[in-house]
């Protein structure tokens, strides 16, 4: 079986960038779908529901994954390829419910980029990740 080659993002606009990333494999297995994105802004939805730890919250990795995906579209949705290269996430809260990532360019020094993703549950503030991203 081949796949289709995936489309690189410098070779999409905005809508198409976003198209792309919420109908990834790994996104709609999670529910996850992007809402806004821009050059260096994305905000990015995910339920909670069939994600939780034991103890009942939202699992790490997919509070993880929602941030990431946040990343990711905030810094490919410019035109410009980026890949990861450094990424840390701190967890704040327990968190149950509809999530939401807003990622935002903080720096970008012409080959890398920084970017903050917020993750919050309602107005509580979940977790913060700061991802560096490469301009390949």
């Amino acid at each position: 079986m081949t796949s289709m080659p995936h489309p690189r993002p410098e070779d999409l606009n905005t809508r198409e960038c976003i198209q792309v990333f919420n109908e990834n494999e790994f996104a709609r297995l999670l529910g996850m779908v992007i809402t806004e994105a821009r050059d260096g802004y994305a905000r990015v939805t995910m339920n909670c529901t069939g994600k939780l730890n034991p103890s009942g919250a939202a699992h790490g990795g997919a509070i993880f994954a929602l941030a990431d995906q946040a990343f990711g579209i905030a810094s490919n949705c410019g035109g410009i390829h980026r890949t990861a290269i450094s990424i840390s996430i701190h967890y704040l809260a327990p968190a149950t419910g509809d999530l939401v990532a807003i990622a935002e360019r903080v720096k970008d020094n012409g080959t890398t980029d920084t970017f903050r993703v917020i993750i919050y549950a309602g107005d509580r503030t979940v977790a913060e990740f700061t991802g560096v991203a490469f301009r390949v």
